[in-house]
């Protein structure tokens, strides 16, 4: 049985239907100083990747202090407009419903999510996710750029082992990462990659959507 669930957050548990790179580019001129011209690959990839090989577009040298005044910035922003991510972003189908089960049977979960952790908090604040999930536990962009270094430090912070945990993801980086780090993954086809793409990632279970919440249990071992 699962003793740990961690979750990925964007199109796994929700979608803010482009909203998250209006944000992001707010955070990035005020950081920089500069308007936001070109952003790199944002799919699998950390906020400290995105950002080091975004500021690379923009001439602009990457260090720890950007990347922390970006971190800043881009908490900042997503609390000033969270009523806009309300409006326009939702939790996915069975989102809520899942971790609501999950927590009934006493399973701990957090997130392992690229967000920088100040916007991944109140993403899930403003669509009631955060309630049974130990965000203490969890791991975000500041943590690393490799998803496998975030699902580490998550286990380190739970104190609970690799063979016991269970990750969720939706990109194909979701799964390497998972494979890497020696938990169990499950894929949820929710976001841009097809069911197929998943397996061949090397998920071991696809699922459509979170909205069968027995399948979602199953799927976990929970």
């Amino acid at each position: 049985m699962a003793k740990l669930v961690l979750w990925d957050i964007d199109h796994t548990l929700m979608t803010m239907h482009g909203l998250g790179g209006d944000l992001w580019a707010v955070a990035f001129q005020e950081a920089t100083g500069v308007p936001l011209r070109e952003q790199a690959s944002v799919t699998g990839s950390t906020e400290r990747v995105i950002l080091r090989e975004t500021a690379r577009l923009h001439d602009i040298p990457f260090s720890d202090d950007l990347f922390t005044r970006f971190a800043d910035a881009l908490g900042a922003v997503h609390l000033r407009r969270a009523a806009e991510v309300r409006e326009r972003g939702h939790a996915l189908t069975g989102a809520a419903t899942a971790l609501a089960a999950l927590d009934k049977r006493g399973v701990r979960q957090s997130v392992v999510t690229g967000n920088i952790r100040g916007a991944a908090e109140v993403k899930l604040a403003t669509f009631g996710l955060d309630t049974h999930l130990r965000l203490n536990d969890g791991a975000y962009g500041e943590d690393g750029e490799e998803r496998s270094e975030l699902l580490l430090a998550a286990l380190a912070r739970a104190d609970v082992p690799a063979a016991d945990a269970v990750f969720l993801g939706h990109t194909p980086a979701d799964v390497t990462g998972g494979r890497d780090a020696g938990v169990r993954v499950v894929a949820v086809a929710t976001g841009k990659t097809t069911r197929a793409a998943l397996q061949e990632a090397g998920a071991e279970v696809v699922l459509d959507e979170l909205a069968d919440t027995g399948r979602v249990l199953n799927a976990i071992g929970a």
